[in-house]
């Protein structure tokens, strides 16, 4: 143009972007990632016995940008079925252990009652617990099981009705009562095999009452499953205070964010301001 300045070119309003930020836009963002992976892992450690402690680290592993996650953290061994004998060497060492669908549940069972029985069980209500609660297990699945071959031919009809349950109404109600039925029979079930177990159980624990240090470690454990149910409670609302400190601070991150970029608007407007201004008085000079 006739008259403008000689800075401007032509080829200053082509589709290019030629201004490059000096600052790392990312930084905000990769700095909020970490605390909030921070303050997810101490919240884990809090109270490890409700949370999933390796998916804790993990993310915080991930947001300081380990690349190798799996290398310096292995995933967690899968959880496979095992003998009776490796289940009560599991219950001395205070290590878990599950029953799975399939296995010889009586079996299990009668080698726990066994296992019970000994000494070396009979002085540690801590381990009698962990047989007793694997024991449950077992009848839970073994009931469940003798229901899926007992309802066979209606669990079948079911997964027809459940298709079909959302737009129809009977459907819907035929099989809930179904459900219904299953259940029952499976409650039925369970109430014969505990029945069942208690009565084999009893035969084993009915020479505790006359052993007084039986008695007396019965009731630590007692005394001691109260003081945990204490700290669990004390646990939980520490827990309940992290998480509004957590919302609290992540407000004031994004006031502060906006704020940051408050400024950066108004420092650019600034430095374009004085940018006319300088033009302009070339241009007064020209």
């Amino acid at each position: 143009m006739v008259g403008g300045a000689r800075t401007i070119k032509q080829i200053d309003f082509d589709d290019r972007i030629d201004i490059i930020p000096v600052a790392d836009p990312n930084i905000f963002s990769q700095s909020q990632r970490i605390s909030l992976a921070q303050t997810q892992l101490q919240l884990a450690q809090s109270n490890p016995q409700i949370h999933n402690l390796y998916a804790a680290y993990r993310k915080m592993y991930e947001a300081i940008g380990i690349k190798d996650v799996n290398q310096i953290l292995p995933p967690p061994a899968q959880v496979q079925p095992i003998d009776p004998s490796i289940e009560h060497i599991n219950a001395l060492n205070a290590k878990p252990f599950q029953a799975f669908p399939g296995q010889d549940h009586r079996a299990h069972i009668t080698a726990h009652l066994n296992f019970m029985s000994t000494n070396m069980v009979r002085n540690n209500p801590v381990v009698m617990a962990a047989i007793q609660k694997n024991i449950l297990e077992h009848i839970s699945i073994m009931a469940q099981e003798q229901v899926q071959i007992e309802f066979r031919e209606q669990m079948m009809q079911m997964q027809s009705l459940q298709q079909q349950a959302p737009t129809n109404p009977e459907a819907a109600q035929m099989l809930q009562q179904m459900m219904q039925t299953i259940e029952a029979r499976k409650a039925v079930l369970i109430a014969e095999m505990t029945e069942d177990f208690m009565k084999e159980e009893n035969k084993i624990t009915s020479q505790f009452d006359s052993d007084p240090l039986l008695k007396l470690k019965s009731r630590e454990v007692d005394l001691r499953a109260m003081e945990n149910e204490r700290k669990k409670d004390n646990d939980q609302a520490q827990q309940e205070l992290a998480r509004a400190r957590l919302l609290q601070s992540k407000d004031n991150f994004e006031d502060k964010l906006e704020q940051n970029e408050d400024l950066a608007k108004l420092r650019a407007g600034v430095s374009l301001a004085k940018s006319g201004v300088q033009q302009m008085s070339v241009i007064d000079e020209n």
